[in-house]
């Protein structure tokens, strides 16, 4: 079964400053069809104008990801972490008993193009921690493994049985992902544009997929995709 969140239905807010799209109800976008897929709560579409940014905010009880399509972000927080990453890097943080942070474009004249997604947590009460991986120089026609419940393969621990795989690939490049008995899967097209078991994504075009046993996901644009195998 495959049920399709097209990127012109998202939700979308423009303050100037940013330019969101919402795949999952968030602040003040409500859809009560799409409050969240599974331990999957957030996936928000951000452009952050140059110089410009989130101020110093609370979390408490999340686990955050955030991957830099393009430019680069300056991340500081409560936890002593002051960091700025880049297009290809993937961030994690894990809010848990509480965390504070501010998220800024540095560059005066490029904005930063971000996805930030939230996954809820197994547990409550964790103590908060910070990763990071760079996948700029991953290899095109592969799927990498970014987080894992037990950090596998080099991926990032996150309190969650929640994989997020990435796909670079380039036009014609295809990759394949098994899904075991009971699992689910939701693909987001971040960029460019592909076909997952033959349904074109469009960039921003997403699916839910339960009950099926095999993802082929072929680019027919070059494109970045992300898969997550959720329990």
């Amino acid at each position: 079964m495959m049920k399709f969140r097209r990127a012109n239905d998202r939700g979308h807010a423009k303050h100037g400053w940013l330019e969101t799209y919402h795949t999952f109800s968030f602040a003040d976008y409500h859809d009560p069809e799409w409050l969240g897929f599974r331990s999957l709560r957030v996936i928000n579409d951000d452009l952050v104008m140059p110089g410009m940014g989130f101020g110093t905010h609370p979390h408490r009880d999340m686990e955050i990801i955030t991957y830099i399509l393009s430019g680069a972000l300056e991340h500081k927080d409560s936890m002593g972490n002051g960091r700025v990453i880049n297009a290809g890097d993937a961030q994690y943080m894990a809010a848990g008993t509480g965390v504070r942070h501010s998220e800024f474009n540095p560059s005066k004249d490029e904005s930063v193009h971000l996805l930030q997604i939230w996954i809820e947590p197994d547990r409550k009460g964790v103590m908060p921690r910070y990763a990071e991986k760079s996948y700029a120089t991953a290899p095109a026609g592969a799927l990498h493994l970014v987080t894992s419940k037990t950090g596998r393969a080099g991926s990032i621990a996150i309190h969650q049985d929640a994989e997020l795989w990435l796909a670079k690939l380039g036009t014609g490049q295809r990759v394949r992902h098994k899904l075991a008995s009971g699992r689910h899967a939701w693909i987001h097209v971040a960029e460019g544009e592909a076909t997952l078991n033959g349904e074109t994504l469009n960039a921003g075009d997403a699916a839910a997929l339960s009950e099926e046993t095999t993802l082929e996901i072929s680019a027919t644009k070059p494109a970045q995709v992300l898969l997550f195998d959720l329990g």
